[in-house]
């Protein structure tokens, strides 16, 4: 088992030296990478905003019950669920819900890919194929999940206000003055800095288990499940890294 680990980990890092080799054909690269944002970024927008807006509330409602004490004013309500928001839920839970439908997308397409001999055929066309497939994949994620967390953040915030307005939990406007109050900038830059390690994790180990896939089709189903599984598992473990570095 334990020599598995480190003969795949090492496949891994071979499979990154074909990914970063020097591109042909820019111009097909910047396509293919516009191709990748419509795909991969936008198709995510609304799934994201669904999910921020009631994951705001919920932390609102959990909040708001386990701090209801008259002493305690309802800014600090605000800022325990903004800091919540900002450290936590929207860079690793977003990370983690876009692992589960980008990640599986990009493994899936990949996997096909491989299956059909698609990738044999670009072989042969003096195409890098782990090139040429997988680093726009890289560069659409680095640019885009970033600002989904944003979006995250923000609307996760959103979604406490109007939790906390429509079932009458705390003072308004009391609240809203707490989401300025005793804000430090360097938390959001933990937040986008996890964000950008976590895309990293998305595209490449995805589109690896994706670029290995070898028999027929339940071959490339099991690839994505098992690309999801080591994707939540490598994001929770460098969420714990990088929170003991940075923070």
């Amino acid at each position: 088992m334990i020599y598995g680990f480190f003969e795949g980990l090492g496949a891994y890092f071979n499979f990154l030296t074909e990914v970063f080799r020097r591109p042909e054909h820019w111009r097909e690269y910047y396509r293919s990478f516009l191709r990748e944002v419509d795909l991969l970024g936008f198709s995510s927008i609304a799934l994201v905003c669904f999910i921020s807006l009631f994951m705001g509330a919920v932390v609102l409602i959990q909040t708001a019950m386990n701090l209801d004490n008259p002493f305690l004013a309802d800014s600090y309500i605000a800022i325990a669920v903004r800091e919540a928001i900002v450290l936590e839920f929207a860079p690793t839970i977003v990370s983690l819900i876009l692992a589960g439908k980008v990640g599986s997308n990009i493994a899936s397409t990949l996997g096909t890919m491989r299956v059909t001999e698609q990738m044999d055929a670009l072989r042969v066309m003096g195409i890098n194929p782990a090139s040429y497939l997988v680093l726009p994949k890289i560069a659409a994620c680095l640019l885009f999940n970033p600002i989904l967390v944003i979006f995250g953040m923000l609307l996760g915030m959103v979604g406490g206000y109007l939790a906390g307005d429509l079932l009458n939990l705390v003072n308004i406007e009391v609240y809203l003055s707490g989401y300025f109050m005793e804000f430090f900038p360097h938390y959001v830059t933990y937040s986008l800095t996890k964000t950008f390690v976590f895309a990293f994790i998305i595209a490449t180990v995805s589109a690896f288990f994706g670029y290995r896939v070898e028999g027929g089709a339940v071959e490339v189903g099991k690839a994505s499940t098992k690309s999801v599984v080591a994707m939540s598992f490598t994001i929770i473990l460098f969420n714990y890294i990088l929170t003991d570095i940075l923070l």
